[in-house]
């Protein structure tokens, strides 16, 4: 629980030290940009000064009051809920990505039952894809088709597998009842659900943006059919809402905000989550939150969500920590004054799993004051929408993508590309390129391996382990984001944020495939080409990218994938 009075720790002081000549602190200036009094009362001056800016931001606040928008739905939200269990649902199937989604794993993974099955596939990876559709019965499983837009290309190609699927088995009038759409009001998913004969349509605020919207129908209508206690999970909402109104010196928001806006100023752009192991997904909603909000006219945060549940070691001075905990956590709360000894830490805890409402609300504010702290809108995406742009050119044949520099003896292409040149002499292993990526990692530089991958844990465990390994050995901000869902939320601050990060594009070759109904191109088409439109617009941006292409996905591709980045700290 985090209060205007407990819950925060700042090691043994409660100011950071900031660089001789930085202006005052971060606390002060939201003080004097009145900036909590103007986020509550909407004032969408607060963060920005041009009239596109500003209406963007005016048409975004429908996320500050949590229970405004979300109370005429809850008795449609519980209705479901009755009709589903009733029915014997087993199996909630949710396709959606970046917003539409994060908030749902959440909560479906902390506050979830083993009545309901909840799959989130926020994937284009045809083996994923294929192997929960192979798992599924149609007739005791939920579909929920989830975008704001309701033009997202992953949702809507996964529903057409889906829902061809369903009426192979079902009959198109029976499977129609099996999905539920979730999105905003007028867009052609409103229309695809009535066409469809779908169970119900779920209309979302269309004054809430994707990553702010937790606590709107996208992360609630899942928490229902999960059996989830949504108007305790709301309870708790509004009454962290109340807190966040409060003066800045008294507001739990506030502190976050200062206290991340004040590492940042200090050159600790690399925000680090550690969390206990129950609360591990909530560091992927944060990513999400602070990398896409954050992340553009070259600034932003850095979110790291630490991957070892062991202690972690290594950490530079580019990192500021923040610690999600459960109460009884004594481990985790053991290592907090160790962590304390070599930088800035602030400490979170929660009392159960429905304080996640309590930490939705307070994030989402906090995100929001640090948007004029950094001087940039924290309700525009600009560099997303160029990444899709792109994905729709390279799937038309309209987008040239660089040719591989060099192809190792087992099949696995290389290519150096954008501000990272191509060595010479080429290396002849992977761990000899990997090495040169490496090598050219300077103070405050990330290092971002990038997988299109199947989201499969077991899969990638080798990977995982060999991140945290390099971080430790190398002192350097390593993180593991799982292609397409990254495109989604850092994707934004790769292209959009300071020109830090150096990044290992992963793609591979493989051979199996999902076809997709009604389009030209299949599954793996539509997941290779969002890693080359991914790659391209990392090129445009200037970044320093090693694409390497792997000849299949398989364990032991990826193994050795693994082993050679941990070969590379030596190299």
């Amino acid at each position: 629980m985090i209060s205007a009075s407990r819950g925060i720790y700042l090691g043994e002081t409660t100011e950071l030290p900031l660089p001789r000549g930085t202006a005052m602190n971060s606390l002060q200036r939201l003080i004097e940009l009145d900036a909590v009094a103007r986020l509550r009362s909407h004032d969408a001056t607060l963060f920005a000064n041009d009239a596109a800016g500003i209406e963007l931001a005016a048409a975004s606040f429908g996320w500050v009051e949590p229970a405004l928008g979300v109370t005429p739905v809850l008795p449609l939200l519980e209705r479901l809920a009755q009709d589903a269990a009733a029915e014997g649902v087993a199996d909630v199937v949710l396709l959606g990505m970046g917003g539409s989604s994060l908030a749902s794993l959440v909560i479906g993974e902390v506050l979830g039952s083993s009545a309901v099955r909840l799959h989130v596939l926020d994937t284009t990876a045809p083996l994923s894809v294929a192997r929960v559709v192979g798992t599924l019965d149609p007739a005791t499983t939920l579909y929920l088709l989830a975008s704001k837009s309701g033009t997202t290309i992953e949702p809507l190609s996964l529903y057409a597998i889906f829902r061809d699927e369903a009426d192979n088995e079902l009959g198109a009038q029976t499977a129609g009842k099996r999905f539920i759409a979730i999105t905003d009001p007028d867009t052609s998913l409103e229309a695809l659900a009535g066409t469809g004969g779908f169970r119900a349509l779920v209309s979302s605020p269309a004054n809430v943006g994707g990553r702010f919207s937790a606590l709107t129908v996208f992360g609630l209508t899942t928490a229902a059919l999960l059996g989830v206690n949504v108007e305790l999970l709301l309870k708790r909402a509004t009454a962290m809402s109340v807190l966040c109104a409060l003066p800045p010196a008294e507001n739990p928001a506030a502190k976050l905000a200062a206290f991340i806006g004040e590492a940042h100023a200090a050159g600790r752009d690399k925000l680090t989550i550690v969390s206990s192991p129950s609360l591990a997904s909530f560091g992927l909603w944060v990513e999400q939150l602070v990398a896409e909000s954050l992340g553009k006219e070259g600034t932003g945060i850095v979110p790291v969500v630490e991957l070892s549940e062991e202690y972690p070691e290594g950490y530079g001075p580019d990192r500021a920590v923040v610690v999600l905990r459960t109460e009884d956590d004594s481990r985790l709360a053991g290592w907090v004054p160790s962590l304390a000894e070599a930088g800035p830490v602030l400490e979170l805890t929660l009392r159960d799993g429905y304080d996640l409402g309590e930490q939705f609300v307070v994030w989402e504010h906090a995100v929001a004051l640090l948007g004029p702290l950094l001087g940039v809108n924290p309700f525009g995406q600009p560099n997303v929408a160029a990444a899709k742009a792109a994905t729709a050119a390279v799937l038309a044949g309209q987008l040239e993508v660089p040719d591989a520099d060099i192809v190792l003896t087992d099949g696995t292409s290389l290519t150096f590309a954008g501000g990272l040149e191509a060595p010479s002499p080429a290396p002849e292993s992977l761990a000899g390129a990997l090495g040169r990526v490496l090598g050219v990692l300077a103070a405050g530089d990330f290092l971002g391996v990038l997988a299109y991958l199947p989201a499969d844990a077991e899969l990638l465990a080798p990977l995982r382990a060999a991140v945290v390994l390099v971080s430790a050995h190398t002192g350097a901000a390593v993180t593991l984001e799982i292609g397409p869902r990254y495109l989604h939320s850092t994707g934004q601050l790769h292209k959009g944020g300071a020109n830090n990060g150096v990044f290992v594009l992963v793609t591979t070759r493989d051979h199996a495939d999902v076809p997709v109904p009604g389009q030209t191109w299949c599954l793996s088409e539509l997941h290779r080409a969002q890693a080359e439109g991914d790659l391209t617009t990392l090129i445009a941006a200037d970044r320093r990218v090693l694409r390497v292409d792997l000849p299949d996905a398989s364990a032991e591709g990826i193994a050795a994938l693994a082993a050679a980045l941990i070969d590379a700290v030596g190299e």
